[in-house]
């Protein structure tokens, strides 16, 4: 059988310009993640659209790259042509020409990437270490009687801190410990600081602090040497490294950051006008509980006082138990009486009913003269009881012993015993003896005595 002259091919497929570099772009974005590129700026170009188009070179290639204004985040960085730069970009292709290229999503200098991807690095490392845990971390001192202050002797952050602790709590005392804060050596003289203040221990807690600056500036205080000495202290570590933003190795591993060194004095130096309104709340509370136990006490002593009945306060109970009773009986004789005294009445309106007057007229007038009788009777009794009464007064003084005495007579005793002296001759010569008189006594001593 004769074949046809037309061979049989199959279709074709066949692409186009727009899927070519469609495809292309795919390819190349799939293909790579974002990654870090370092070069060259050359040939940067700002149209009005804000978006900056440069090329990235280095000694043997260039790429064109794309930096999008929605992420334009420099940080004061100034674009230039032959700025050495790090970028963050992805692998792209502009379809419109065909043109391989990069879009950038951050930008930073050079210099400045490689200390931040050192300054990760080590972030990462101590992290898994464990050197930044809270459960490491120191409480600060609420009262510190002394403060560390390590930091450079010559810059205003010392003036700083000093004004700050001299306005707050002027009671603290601070011992400097001056290092370098920036420059060759200065990280190993932080760290030697930090550990000599360890070992010392004088200090309630330290203060580590710098002004503000740049990575580069503040890079001492992201050293391996400064972390693991301030881990290592045995000394709460307040830092306050840089301004707010700022953020250091020093700053995660310490027991405790501040935004800056005035505040970090602020941390560690109490309030002294809150201090002392405190003390007097404190005494405030302590006068009115101290108040409250003084009357407490009172008054269980009172009630001790009431179950502890003295002598005196029985008699006094008593004599008021008397008053009340004396009263008592007062009333209930005066209601006595004025029932006997209503019924008195009572039986005297019956009596005078049957009013036996004529007889007691009679009783009346014998009363009178029995009376009158009686009282004569009584007062001639009387007179000769009084009568009688003086005879035997005149007889008992004829006897009495002080009637002699008041004739010139005197009864000598002896002033030991009181006995009476009636024989001379038992009295020695410087016996003292005593004679009563009528009219007081004398003291006597005897020179000579004689028997009759």
């Amino acid at each position: 059988m004769e074949q046809s002259s037309f061979a049989i091919t199959p279709l074709r497929d066949i692409y186009t310009v727009s899927r070519l570099n469609r495809e292309a772009k795919a390819v190349l974005e799939g293909g790579f993640p974002p990654i870090w590129i370092e070069g060259e700026l050359s040939n940067l170009s700002r149209p009005a659209s804000g978006h900056v188009y440069f090329s990235l070179k280095d000694a043997q290639a260039q790429v064109r790259c794309a930096f999008f204004r929605q992420h334009q985040r420099l940080r004061g960085l100034a674009l230039k042509d032959g700025l050495h730069v790090l970028a963050r970009a992805r692998v792209s292709l502009y379809e419109g020409r065909g043109d391989y290229q990069l879009i950038v999503e951050y930008l930073e200098e050079a210099g400045e990437g490689a200390l931040r991807r050192a300054f990760d690095a080590l972030k990462q490392r101590l992290l898994q270490e464990g050197l930044f845990d809270v459960a490491h971390k120191k409480p600060l001192p609420r009262l510190p009687r002394r403060l560390g202050v390590i930091t450079s002797p010559s810059g205003a952050v010392l003036h700083d801190i000093l004004t700050t602790l001299r306005r707050r709590f002027p009671g603290i005392a601070v011992l400097v410990y001056p290092v370098p804060v920036q420059g060759e050596g200065a990280a190993e003289k932080i760290a030697g600081a930090i550990r000599l203040a360890g070992r010392r221990g004088d200090c309630d807690a330290l203060i580590l602090a710098r002004g503000g600056g740049s990575l580069e500036d503040l890079w001492a205080f992201n050293e391996e040497s400064v972390a693991r000495a301030i881990y290592a202290c045995p000394v709460p570590i307040v830092s306050g490294v840089g301004h707010e933003t700022d953020f250091t190795i020093a700053d995660m591993v310490a027991d405790a950051r501040a935004p800056t060194p005035t505040a970090a004095a602020e941390m560690l130096s109490p309030d002294r006008q809150e201090w002392l309104a405190q003390f007097t709340r404190l005494g405030t509370r302590l006068t009115t509980a101290m108040q409250g136990r003084l009357r407490s006490r009172q008054q269980h002593l009172d009630w001790l006082g009431a179950r502890l009945v003295h002598p005196r306060n029985r008699i006094v109970l008593l004599q008021q138990s008397l008053q009340s009773l004396a009263q008592r009986l007062y009333l209930s004789q005066t209601a006595s009486q004025r029932q006997a005294r209503s019924e008195l009445q009572a039986l005297m309106a019956r009596l005078h009913q049957h009013s036996p007057r004529p007889r007691i007229q009679a009783l009346m007038l014998n009363h009178g003269h029995l009376y009158s009788r009686l009282v004569t009777g009584m007062k001639r009794r009387r007179e000769l009881a009084e009568s009688r009464l003086q005879q035997l007064m005149q007889s008992l003084h004829t006897l009495s012993p002080l009637a002699t005495l008041e004739r010139g007579y005197a009864i000598v005793q002896r002033p030991e015993t009181g006995a009476v002296v009636t024989d001379a001759g038992k009295v020695r010569p410087g016996e003292r003896v005593r004679a009563r008189l009528a009219r007081g006594r004398l003291d006597c001593l005897v020179e000579k005595t004689r028997e009759d």
